[in-house]
């Protein structure tokens, strides 16, 4: 096997679609995509007629400087634009709920509040999945997405757990609350006790991302500030671990 066949191979086992004709291919064909990266400073009219294609399918644009798509790219000959296919379609926040109403459930969220690692993203997938939540939403911008990354850390529960991607997470938790969700956000100087919060009702659990924790306008959105006991000399726990344990306190409060 030529080494140009093997590299475009690795490229499409990470999801990566290089090079104008392919990325343009893939939109023609309706391959949902989870982001499109173009190279800053191209004024190029096929780059320009990639991004407006792909904007107006609903796909995030975002402009990345030469560098980063070096070091992103699987072929070497990336010609300016690398496309992010997503494993599986998003579905709607609406879509979620519906499921837990089916089920006879009050619904149980997860809401990721600018997680960027995929391997972080993919075990909260997992865990999502193995407590039983109904669904877990991301936002459209600075965050990672459902990339084969995303895939493999969750061991296969991307494939299960339904995910719903926003343009804007406060805007989504307001929604929440107006439709009876209780919001609980984690922070290291949340109010609420893990073990007072009540999580047996309808409830979105918001998990911040891996450094700077939630954003300032999704923490003035949550209901309750849930503080996870802490033992030791650090004060934080990574994002997943975080999920783990206010999903698992839920499970065992809806018994």
């Amino acid at each position: 096997m030529n080494e140009e066949k093997k590299n475009t191979m690795t490229a499409e086992a990470d999801g990566l679609i290089e090079g104008r004709n392919a990325v343009i291919e893939a939109l023609r064909a309706g391959v949902t995509m989870d982001k499109i990266y173009l190279q800053k400073g191209e004024t190029d009219k096929t780059l320009g007629h990639i991004a407006s294609t792909a904007r107006a399918a609903g796909v995030v644009v975002v402009e990345a400087d030469k560098r980063k798509l070096d070091f992103m790219s699987r072929t070497h000959a990336h010609q300016g634009v690398i496309a992010l296919a997503a494993v599986r379609e998003y579905v709607s926040v609406e879509q979620i709920l519906k499921i837990a109403v089916d089920k006879g459930e009050n619904p149980l969220l997860v809401v990721c509040d600018e997680i960027s690692d995929p391997h972080n993203l993919g075990a909260i997938i997992r865990t999502a999945y193995c407590a039983g939540a109904h669904g877990v939403i991301i936002p459209k911008r600075r965050s990672a997405g459902l990339t084969s990354v995303v895939a493999k850390t969750s061991a296969g529960a991307v494939a299960h757990m339904p995910v719903a991607r926003v343009p804007n997470i406060p805007t989504l938790l307001k929604d929440l609350k107006k439709q009876g969700v209780w919001v609980f956000g984690t922070a290291a100087g949340g109010t609420t006790s893990l073990y007072e919060a009540d999580l047996k009702g309808p409830a979105a659990i918001v998990i911040g991302s891996e450094g700077e924790g939630m954003t300032r306008l999704a923490e003035e959105n949550c209901d309750f500030l849930v503080s996870i006991p802490m033992k030791g000399d650090l004060n934080s726990l990574k994002a997943s671990a975080a999920a783990a344990i206010l999903l698992y306190e839920a499970v065992r409060q809806r018994g």
